[in-house]
């Protein structure tokens, strides 16, 4: 997979793709059914993807939260692993955002990247304010002999499969429901960051990693598996939220205890995949009781690992 940040310098070899479009924000079972659908329908031309950085949502309302489901790296290797041979990330900032619906086709699919082929879901807008849909899409490339192939979303037994909903069932604490809408276990990747080494005087070392722009799931403590850079997996168990027996005051973070391993992490980069919610934030009376707790929720967290 090549990843291309700049569509207006794309090489020769990257042009006379097939480009499904959109944010691709998970690269869930409904994201890989859109691509399936687009590389049957055109076998003969490479596998190629239009997305943004950042997710637009970021640029138009930015008090929300972080919302992520993955950052942009992970989200190209994710779509590499699909067989997408080109990823074309788009930097969506104000000028872009205020390219009309037209010149979105002309400009950067035509001109910049050269498409032979375009897929997209029913619901894909584009343009200026959104106002470019799919009827404008077709019309838009039928004159430079590029098709169009609208793919209904993928269903299941909850409805259409979509990341707002998998960020809402991370939200109300259900990991292992959000892993079957994505067809893997959702993870938060980053570095491991310095903390204040509390975890080490309670008898359980953490690996600190900063939420940055992943979306927060449910406060509280999880099963966990840690892929480490060399890809190992080691179980483990993990702590998501502000600490309020400490009351450090600080944001909310990821501290992940890995069991029987005692290496130095610092400045690696952690995959922490979540498998279950075994219980809510909760704020005890002292060190030693939430020093029993934890032993307590390593304890769980060893026998669902070791299922």
């Amino acid at each position: 997979m090549i990843l291309h940040t700049d569509w207006r310098h794309i090489p020769a070899s990257a042009r006379n793709t097939v480009a499904a479009l959109g944010n691709f924000d998970g690269v869930h079972r409904g994201h890989v059914h859109l691509l399936e659908t687009l590389r049957m329908a055109r076998p003969d031309h490479p596998l190629s993807v239009v997305t943004f950085d950042p997710h637009p949502r970021t640029l138009f309302r930015p008090q929300d939260p972080p919302f992520r489901l993955m950052l942009p790296d992970v989200r190209a290797a994710a779509l590499g692993s699909q067989g997408v041979e080109h990823v074309f990330q788009i930097p969506f900032d104000a000028e872009f955002s205020r390219l009309s619906a037209d010149r979105f086709v002309n400009d950067v699919l035509v001109k910049g990247l050269g498409v032979a082929h375009v897929a997209c879901g029913a619901d894909f807008a584009f343009g200026h304010r959104r106002h470019g849909n799919t009827d404008r899409l077709e019309a838009l490339l039928v004159p430079h002999g590029i098709g169009l192939t609208i793919v209904p979303q993928l269903v299941d037994d909850g409805g259409p499969i979509s990341s707002s909903r998998i960020r809402r069932l991370l939200q109300e604490g259900y990991p292992e429901r959000a892993a079957e809408e994505l067809g893997r276990l959702w993870s938060i990747t980053g570095p491991v960051m310095h903390g204040d080494q509390r975890g080490r005087l309670l008898g359980f070392p953490t690996a600190n990693i900063p939420l940055t722009q992943h979306l927060e799931p449910a406060r509280g403590v999880y099963a966990a598996r840690v892929t480490l850079p060399d890809g190992r997996v080691i179980p483990g168990v993990a702590n998501i939220g502000r600490r309020p027996t400490i009351n450090d005051g600080r944001e909310s973070r990821l501290e992940v205890h890995l069991f029987d391993f005692n290496e130095d992490l610092y400045g690696q980069t952690l995959s922490v995949a979540l498998i279950a919610l075994l219980r809510e934030e909760k704020k005890f009376s002292g060190l030693d009781e939430l020093k029993t707790q934890i032993a307590a929720d390593a304890a769980q967290a060893r026998s669902i690992l070791a299922d």
